[in-house]
């Protein structure tokens, strides 16, 4: 089967699949490539299957594709009975290509987020010292921290009524 885009697109028997699969992901590992995975329960387009709000206890078969995006794409159909040994080989299948491609993640910017997140609770828990005189020089930059202490009252009660809902 052939597409208009001169893609060749494939429909296989699941072991045909995996074997297929396979390559496919030797061959974008060389070539630095990616592959998309699709997997979705299989629609019958032209009415033969009943719709599942008509029969609930039916089971379906699902539609895994992949391609490559350029040259290849290929597809099985996956009959319900066989779904569970074909997840374990798929499965496997995924494990063992998938750790030679992905990165570690960087987790500097988790890092960084959590130590803002701490020095928002302790500023939050601190609060603020109002000092300065109460007329004259000083007098705005003294109203200013007395809205910002206002300001983390309201935000440490709300963190203290939070703190309890999870306890």
């Amino acid at each position: 089967m052939g597409s208009g885009k001169g893609k060749q697109h494939e429909i296989l028997d699941n072991d045909e699949f995996l074997k297929s699969l396979a390559t496919l992901f030797e061959k974008t590992t060389a070539s630095k490539g990616s592959i998309w995975l699709t997997h979705k329960r299989l629609t019958y387009e032209d009415g033969a299957e009943p719709s599942p709000s008509s029969d609930p206890s039916k089971e379906y078969s699902c539609l895994l594709r992949a391609t490559d995006g350029k040259s290849q794409t290929i597809s099985t159909h996956i009959a319900p009975s066989s779904l569970p040994t074909f997840q374990a080989h798929y499965g496997t299948l995924l494990k063992s290509t998938m750790t030679q491609t992905l990165r570690k993640r960087d987790k500097k910017k988790e890092k960084a987020r959590v130590e803002a997140a701490a020095l928002k609770k302790k500023k939050i828990m601190d609060g603020v010292l109002v000092e300065g005189p109460k007329r004259g020089n000083g007098r705005k930059k003294r109203e200013r921290l007395q809205k910002v202490k206002v300001r983390l009252d309201e935000a440490r009660k709300k963190l203290e009524e939070k703190e309890r809902q999870t306890k």
